[in-house]
Parts: C-alpha cells; structure tokens; sequence
C-alpha cells in the first residue's frame, strides 16, 4: 500500500530504497508473535507408528471445528491407510514427525489442513481437504501427498485461500519449504496477499534483469486481435499489454477488457484460468527490447507506450502505461502442432508418443471448457490458441476479453434451413441476438484436424450440443454449485469405500 501511494506522488527518480520498499527494509525470517498465549505459525505432534492414528485424530480435534465429523476414527483410518502405503517399507528415525500449520486454508466448499512429514532427511508435504457430506456433516475426503499434489492445490489457476494468519510470512516461509519450486510472490498471492504479491514479483523481476541480458520480444505463437504479448525468454511470465483499437468482428473497449480481467480475478478460477498481476507506469530498460517489439507496441499500442530518459540519468527507458502480467505457458495450438510434427502416423514408438500428447491434451481441453462451465463461465473464443499447457500437462485458459457468465448467454441450437438455398449459403441467414450462441457451430473452427476430432467427439461431443450447455445453465440458475475438486477423483475416500 505504501509503495502504491508513494509511486503515485514521488518522480521515477525517488523510485529506491530510500524512498520505497524496492528491497525488504526488515528481515521476515522467524518472525513469531511474542505473547505467550498466542498460536504458534506451526504445531509438531511425534507419533510412533503405533499411534499414528490417534495423533491424525488429535491433529484434526486441535482445530476445534464446531461442526462434528460424520466418522473422524473412520476418517483417520483412511488417512493412515494413505500415509502407512508410504511409509509401509520406511525405517522412522529418531526425529519422525508431523508438522501442521496452525490454521485451515479455505477455498469454496472446503477446508485444508497442510503440513509436512518430516523422517530422516526426508520431508514429505501432505494436504488433508475436510468437506461437509451430504448431511452437514464433516469429512476427511482425501490425502494428498507430495510436492505435485501441494502444486496443483496451490495452483496459480486457482482462487486464493482465506487463511486466519498471525504471521503472513512465516506462513510463507512454510509453505516454500513444501514447495521449494514455487516463487514466493505466488505463495503471498494464494493466500489472498496481492499487495505482498505483486511487490515481491516485482523484486525477483528486478533481480533476474540484472542477471540476465536477453531481450524482451514478441510472444511467440499467433498474434492476438485485443491483446499485445511480449515475453523475456529467459524468464517464465508474459506481458499482456491492451491494444489501443480492434478490427471486426471484436466489438470492445478497453475498460471492458479490463472488467473481464477483474471478473476473472476476482471469480472461482477453478484451476483453468491463469492469474493475472496488473501494474501501471511499468519502466524498462530500451536496450533490452528488440526494435521489432518496439515497432508493434507503437503500431497497434502507441497510447500505451513512452520512451524517453525520463530520469534525466542519460539512458532511454520505455514505460509502458498499464500491463498484465500472467504465467507462460505453452499455447495448445503450438503444443498440438508439435506433436503432430513428430509423426502420429509412421506406426513407431515416437508416433505413438505423439498420438498419447495430442489425446490427452485434447481431452485435458474438454475437461478445462467443463471446469469452467461448472463455475458458470463461458470461453466465449475457444481456439486452441487462447488456451496453454502447463508443466504438468493441465490446460488452461487464459484469454478474457469474450469470457461471459454462462447465465448470461442463450444456448440455441442452429434453425432448420428453410430451403437448398438457405442449406447451401455461406451466410447466417437467421436470426442472431447478442447473446446467442450456437454450440454445433463450434466444430468446423476447432475440429479440422481428423485425429483430433476423433479424440474430441470420444471424449467431449456435448459440448457440441446445446442441450448440454443448457442443461448446465439451468442447474446454475437453480442454485446447484458444481464440484470442481484441485485433486484426482481417485484420491477421494469417499469414492473409493463406495466402490
């Protein structure tokens, strides 16, 4: 906050530690609350493997949920079945222990406990999601275990957790210690701290330019008609500037872009949609641009874009006046491309690899359009090349100009030609409102290629149907709020006493 208001007041040129929080100004590093009745950042519990269960039981009753658990003993078993496949052929060590976060981490329909296992030199992290059953009361309803599974909860896809913390940093400090790979400025904005967020981004930016001396570029892949890409190739985000004007058919403008871009930020993610960091008056160094990005910012940005030596310190900078910021991802488009550029059909061990990449990544697409349906979003434009593949393989979506609420949209199916005439135009020769879709209209835009659309119609024909995307409107409408769980299925236990 301080730093915002500052900037706003003070020239670029007090834009330093001596004025603003450019590096930490204090060490957060074990920091703890002094009072002796307050709650520690984290409790340890050090249980034998005879009483692991037990210790599961009162890791949970610590938290004293008012609500009771449907079976908590029964509950504790399923965990310890999870955790004892693990450790079954593990040899506990003198310093065996469970170290659990003081707080619950809730997000939607569910809470979190997260904590570590710590044995030896080994330190294994683990996440137990606690849900309301059908009766109201309280479940255990999966384990998730190890660093993968930590991820995809805390997924940048995701919306943020709602956490009662005392110290946000020791939390913090934590949470990388499960997650040694996540970037720190992403662990504050999961958990709602979007100002520590983006001042914590911004320094590892700072850090890496100086350590780096590659060029900002044009963002490979196909160019988009709203939004102006650039990249740093050797650094894992991209930046997403607004063009200043729109060919046909786009009908926008840039406040409304920037209103989808606050719907998205502020709605159920549900794993598909990437987070954005949205700054303004962002200054760059000119020598680390290509003259070609320069030339497209001023073509189709030129509102967006100032470049002068505005410090008065004899070096050019370009500041650009507003941008967003989101992970790098490959776009599926470019991902599919690839696969279908190592062969899918000379019957070898690579064709076949490259058949599996190209089937699940289009299953993984109907799955991201079906997630974001269940959280009454609708894509608006879903071509391959609006949505990207993450390091583990997930699709997600992340361009928002067209995005509309599902409840908003009127799912039609195409009319009856009325004669060979009407059949045979190349023309829509019906009636359109402004919020009408066509859903059986979507296959000769997405489905050109024949091995995807056979992987498309096996797995995903409803979403061709305007049946399905009704039927889900209603459900929406009436109130019904769709499980979207940031775990396999097959974790649940419940799923798996049922079977």
């Amino acid at each position: 906050f301080f730093n915002s208001v500052t900037t706003k007041i003070l020239h670029r040129t007090h834009f330093h530690n001596d004025f603003i929080f450019v590096r930490p100004a204090v060490s957060t590093e074990y920091i703890e609350y002094d009072e002796i009745a307050a709650t520690p950042t984290y409790r340890s519990y050090y249980p034998s493997r005879d009483t692991l269960r037990e210790t599961i039981v009162r890791m949970i009753d610590n938290f004293q949920l008012h609500l009771p658990f449907d079976n908590l003993e029964r509950d504790a078993g399923f965990v310890l079945q999870a955790m004892s496949a693990r450790l079954a052929q593990v040899k506990l060590r003198a310093n065996f222990q469970i170290q659990v976060l003081s707080s619950l981490f809730f997000r939607n329909k569910g809470a979190y406990v997260v904590g570590k296992i710590i044995n030896g030199f080994n330190e294994v992290p683990f996440a137990l999601p606690i849900l309301h059953d059908k009766s109201g009361k309280l479940v255990i309803d999966a384990f998730l275990f190890g660093e993968d599974d930590l991820q995809a909860l805390f997924s940048f896809a995701r919306a943020y957790f709602m956490v009662d913390m005392g110290v946000p940093s020791a939390y913090v400090q934590f949470l990388r210690s499960l997650m040694p790979r996540k970037p720190r400025n992403e662990l504050y904005n999961a958990l709602g701290l979007a100002k520590q967020g983006k001042t914590l981004f911004y320094r590892d930016f700072l850090y890496h330019l100086r350590h780096s001396s590659d060029k900002f570029r044009i963002a490979p892949g196909i160019k988009g008609m709203v939004m102006l890409v650039f990249d740093l190739p050797s650094f894992p985000y991209v930046f997403k500037l607004i063009k200043d004007f729109y060919p046909p058919p786009k009908d926008t403008t840039r406040e409304k872009i920037k209103g989808k871009y606050l719907l998205v930020k502020q709605h159920d993610r549900v794993g598909r949609m990437a987070d954005t960091l949205e700054y303004s008056e962002v200054a760059f160094a000119r020598d680390r641009f290509e003259d070609e990005l320069i030339e497209e910012i001023r073509k189709f940005a030129p509102s967006q874009l100032e470049v002068s030596d505005r410090d008065g310190d004899g070096r050019e900078e370009v500041i650009v006046k507003h941008l967003y910021i989101e992970r790098r991802m490959i776009p599926l488009n470019i991902y599919l491309q690839e696969a279908f550029d190592a062969g899918v059909d000379d019957g070898g061990v690579s064709a076949q690899h490259a058949r599996g990449q190209i089937e699940q990544a289009v299953i993984e697409y109907g799955n991201a359009i079906k997630d974001l349906v269940a959280a009454n979003i609708f894509p608006g434009d879903m071509l391959f090349k609006n949505f990207g593949v993450t390091r583990n393989g997930k699709v997600v979506f992340y361009d928002y100009d067209e995005i509309e609420y599902i409840t908003d949209c009127n799912f039609r199916k195409v009319p009856q030609a009325r004669n060979e005439e009407d059949e045979m135009s190349g023309e829509v020769w019906y009636g359109v409102g402004p919020h009408d879709v066509f859903p059986e209209t979507f296959a000769p835009f997405l489905l050109g290629n024949p091995v995807v659309r056979e992987v498309f119609m096996k797995h995903h024909a409803d979403l061709l149907s305007a049946d399905f995307w009704q039927a889900h409107k209603e459900r929406i409408q009436a109130g019904y709020v769709h499980d979207v769980f940031p775990y396999e299925c097959e974790k649940r236990f419940r799923r798996q006493q049922a079977t």
